[in-house]
């Protein structure tokens, strides 16, 4: 993969320099959209080499696909796009190639969303037309969430114009299109975050470093937990840091990644949810009891802890519709926080193994809400938990 890496970053260097070589390059991409034998075989091998690469990071965030179609799939389907836009009126001729104009647009009038090229090529535009087509085809789709960074928001913008009047061209109801952009993750030095040697950071490097790290403070804080052990909470502790510093920042802001900060055992972190959650389960391992036993006797709550705790738990509904609504996880994890923020207030005020029952019981029932909540949340969000830390 790194091979490939260089490849293309060493043949950016040559186009840019040559234009010569550009136009080779061109006409090699439009004989591989056409069918070309020989740089078939060789796209194929290249995309063998990055899906395996692509494979080995989402088996380690346990990350799986329903179904998964390359922009290749729809290399026989564009036709019949430059066909529809063409005969509704919807697209024209500029400089030889295929754009739709937005006159009505302020910013898009006299920028044109280019769908076939002059040379006879493809491009996203004309790719993500025949995708959309596609799913409301055969998967009637009716929300479509297209997830970039800020970069690409122009594309998509220009995107959803087109479809908008295809669709209503065609008399057909076009599905909620939604982009989902986000920012830039920084360094400490204030810059894209990369390598000492300027080199962008690759995510599998960045997991494993995760992974290492958090063994590291595992065996600094249990030096006696046995070896597998060790290693399964440094696996989930440091994935789960890694995944939850992003999605626990507002999506279209930059944020500064930093080691310490998103692997500390306090402040919005997965380390810090993560020990709230051991902790419950610690709890009840004392006591003797499983998560929702010993609820029975339980009272009305009384204290201001427990009164708070509780409000605090009808608020997971409201967090979880309005990151739906959003589409911006920071919402939810910033709720996971203050849950746990409440229980440890909560924890720490009112003792919870009390010989009379009535209030032992409606505590435990407090800690088994709570933990059910933390256990579901941070599930929702891609992040397994863990009974001991």
């Amino acid at each position: 993969m790194e091979s490939l890496e260089n490849l293309y970053r060493e043949g950016n260097r040559l186009i840019s320099e040559d234009p010569g070589l550009r136009k080779e390059a061109q006409a090699e991409l439009v004989k591989l959209q056409e069918g070309d034998t020989g740089n078939r075989l060789i796209w194929e091998r290249i995309n063998s080499i990055s899906l395996a690469a692509f494979d080995e990071v989402y088996d380690l965030l346990d990350i799986r696909f329903d179904e998964t179609l390359g922009e290749s799939f729809y290399a026989d389907k564009v036709e019949a796009v430059y066909e529809e836009l063409e005969r509704f009126g919807i697209s024209e001729e500029s400089d030889g190639a295929m754009v739709v104009f937005h006159r009505e647009h302020s910013r898009f009038a006299e920028q044109p969303f280019i769908v076939r090229k002059s040379d006879g090529a493809s491009n996203y535009a004309t790719t993500d037309l025949a995708t959309l087509k596609h799913r409301v085809e055969n998967f009637q789709a009716d929300e479509i969430i297209y997830v970039t960074d800020g970069r690409q928001r122009d594309h998509f913008e220009q995107l959803f114009l087109t479809a908008g009047k295809w669709f209503a061209a065609n008399e057909s109801p076009l599905p909620s299109l939604r982009h989902v952009w986000f920012g830039t993750i920084m360094g400490e030095d204030g810059k894209a975050i990369a390598t000492r040697s300027g080199d962008p950071v690759k995510l599998l490097e960045l997991l494993h470093e995760a992974v290492r790290r958090a063994r590291a403070i595992v065996t600094e804080k249990n030096p006696d937990l046995p070896s597998e052990e060790a290693d399964e909470i440094a696996r989930i502790t440091g994935l789960s840091a890694v995944r939850y510093a992003d999605l626990s920042q507002n999506r279209t802001s930059d944020y500064t990644f930093e080691w310490d900060k998103l692997l500390a055992l306090e402040g919005n972190t997965a380390p810090y949810l993560l020990y709230a959650v051991a902790r419950i389960h610690g709890i009840f391992r004392k006591i003797g009891l499983s998560p929702g036993e010993g609820e029975e006797a339980a009272t009305p709550f009384e204290t201001d802890g427990e009164k708070a705790l509780a409000r605090r738990l009808l608020f997971f509904a409201p967090a979880l519709e309005q990151t739906l609504r959003e589409l911006r996880p920071h919402y939810f994890c910033s709720y996971l926080y203050e849950l746990a923020g409440e229980f440890a207030t909560f924890y720490g005020q009112d003792k919870v193994a009390v010989d009379e029952p009535e209030i032992r019981s409606r505590r435990l029932l407090l800690c088994s809400r709570v933990l059910a909540a933390l256990e579901t949340g941070l599930s929702l969000l891609g992040i397994p938990t863990l009974t001991k830390m």
